[in-house]
């Protein structure tokens, strides 16, 4: 296996990782936000804000820092 054909699977798996976790908190946020909810409606709705920020900013991070390094 080349060089660049290893970079490639490994931005594949990282990737997919990373959609794995995302996914997995997708699916818990509904109970989060309820529970969060019973404190204050606003908390609730921050979290999602905040977490639905999170998945795009890890993916933007990690193309800056592929730019960074060349890739």
């Amino acid at each position: 296996m080349s060089a660049p054909e290893k970079k490639e699977k490994s931005a594949a798996i990282a990737a997919a990782i990373i959609l794995v976790v995302i996914g997995i908190g997708f699916f818990a946020l509904p109970s989060i936000m309820l529970k969060l909810g019973e404190i204050s409606p606003w908390l609730a709705a921050g979290f999602a804000v905040l977490f639905v920020l999170g998945f795009f900013l890890i993916f933007w991070l990690r193309a800056r820092h592929q730019r960074r390094r060349g890739l």
